[in-house]
């Protein structure tokens, strides 16, 4: 049996804007996220572990900033593929864990749909799934609400 663990981290930058988008869901809020793509900092964090357990690099190196095709693409499209890639591998997703820091938005009241909606992109059972908040305790950038950040971890497992 072969089990690996990948960890993935993202942020991004507060901007304009009337929501977020965490784990492919659209959260109301004062600002939005800024990134070439959806700016999903939970999904790209998520979609970094998969790639790390494989040891295939990052996000950028399968869905380069340069590459204007990925303008304002929904992060789903990248964590698919990390899924796929997954499969093709010979592997198989057995867990999901990831935390988002941030003051705002509160996630918790929108931690289930968000468990639904990595489920729903994945293939997982929810019960696999872990969402999780936590803030900086107003400590720097994220503390000043300029941004917000995400972890991930991934276990992947052949048999």
């Amino acid at each position: 049996m072969d089990v690996r663990l990948g960890h993935g981290y993202d942020v991004h930058a507060m901007t304009a804007g009337d929501h977020v988008i965490l784990c492919g869901v659209l959260v109301p809020h004062n600002a939005a996220l800024k990134g070439h793509s959806d700016a999903d900092v939970a999904l790209h964090a998520i979609t970094d572990a998969i790639y790390g357990a494989l040891a295939e690099g990052d996000i950028g190196r399968h869905f380069p900033p340069s590459d204007m095709q990925w303008k304002n693409a929904a992060s789903t499209i990248f964590l698919k593929h990390a899924v796929e890639l997954s499969s093709e591998k010979g592997f198989f997703i057995s867990n999901i864990d990831c935390t988002i820091i941030c003051e705002e938005p509160k996630i918790t009241p929108h931690a289930k749909k968000m468990t639904s909606s990595i489920a729903q992109i994945t293939g997982l059972k929810e019960d696999r799934i872990s969402v999780k908040a936590t803030t900086s305790e107003k400590l720097g950038f994220m503390g000043r609400r300029e941004g917000i950040a995400s972890t991930a971890t991934a276990c992947l497992i052949k048999l």
